[in-house]
């Protein structure tokens, strides 16, 4: 997620000349996260087909593995993430080379998180409402991408020391900061409407009275708390902090500016760190299964 949202950052907040530069050095990073996200995919199904047996991940079935992977959505899903995954490692090796490259890698990153839908409660969604279910659920982590991707492209750029951010850089954060402002307000947005429409999927709109009571529903208020946190720095952003920036670029004084984004950018990718495995914790429980 945060690779194919860094990548869509460099398409929406620089221009060519800026995704050549080395104002955001996406090659090496590029390389470790694609490698990353195709091992733990790897490591992933294994640990799937093991909770499936009972079996320890290094005592996998072959021949239970060849079955869930050839037999079953989930099995098609992980085949199609691991290509996906595979190009975008070719495609990050390239990335410094081609501009083509860099839409390779935000195609076939996106891809690959869309096939998660399928591991989770989406997944096992039937007729008409699966289908209207895993759509809403893919707009859902591709505009979650998008946010931390941009999170993590600005924490790329600014958590490095202020004297090798030269002049030239901190008109073009600023810039990219107000594009991102508007680009965050699409994706916050469509956070919200697909993850009502995920909530109605998932619980049912008659069930909601019994959710807080749930261990299922905890975890998602923990989770809402989190995005809530993640909203109000995101405000604190958008009118103060990035406003703030672009006068103390004009003073020549962007040290205080700069250290003030950088904390608010550590306190938003902390929340959206602290939401990620929430999220897969959520997708193991049953949301009216368990309550304590």
């Amino acid at each position: 997620m945060a690779l194919a949202g860094m990548v869509a950052f460099s398409f929406y907040a620089l221009s060519a000349d800026e995704r050549a530069s080395d104002i955001l050095p996406l090659r090496r990073l590029s390389i470790i996260l694609a490698a990353v996200g195709l091992m733990l995919s790897g490591v992933g199904m294994l640990a799937l087909v093991a909770a499936m047996t009972g079996s320890s991940v290094w005592a996998v079935d072959p021949q239970v593995m060849r079955d869930v992977v050839g037999e079953s959505a989930i099995g098609t899903a992980w085949l199609v993430r691991m290509v996906a995954m595979a190009f975008a490692v070719v495609a990050a090796l390239a990335i410094s080379r081609s501009e083509a490259a860099h839409i390779i890698l935000l195609i076939s990153t996106s891809v690959a998180i869309a096939t998660l839908v399928w591991t989770g409660h989406a997944g096992a969604t039937e007729g008409w409402t699966g289908t209207a279910h895993r759509l809403s659920d893919i707009v859902h982590m591709l505009a979650a991408a998008v946010w931390i991707g941009g999170i993590a492209a600005f924490a790329w750029i600014l958590f490095r020391p202020l004297t090798a951010l030269r002049s030239e850089h901190l008109p073009v954060v600023h810039r990219a900061l107000d594009r991102f402002s508007w680009v965050g307000t699409l994706a916050v947005a469509a956070i919200i409407a697909t993850g009502i429409i995920n909530c109605l999927a998932v619980v049912g709109f008659p069930h909601f009275s019994r959710l807080p009571l749930t261990d299922y529903g905890k975890l998602l208020i923990v989770k809402l708390l989190l995005f809530g946190a993640m909203l109000a720095l995101a405000a604190l952003n958008r009118w103060r902090l990035t406003p703030a920036l672009g006068t103390a670029i004009r003073d020549d004084n962007p040290a205080k500016a700069v250290a003030a984004l950088r904390r608010s950018l550590l306190a938003e990718g902390s929340a959206a760190l602290a939401i990620l495995p929430l999220v897969a914790w959520l997708g193991t429980l049953e949301p009216l299964g368990t309550t304590t």
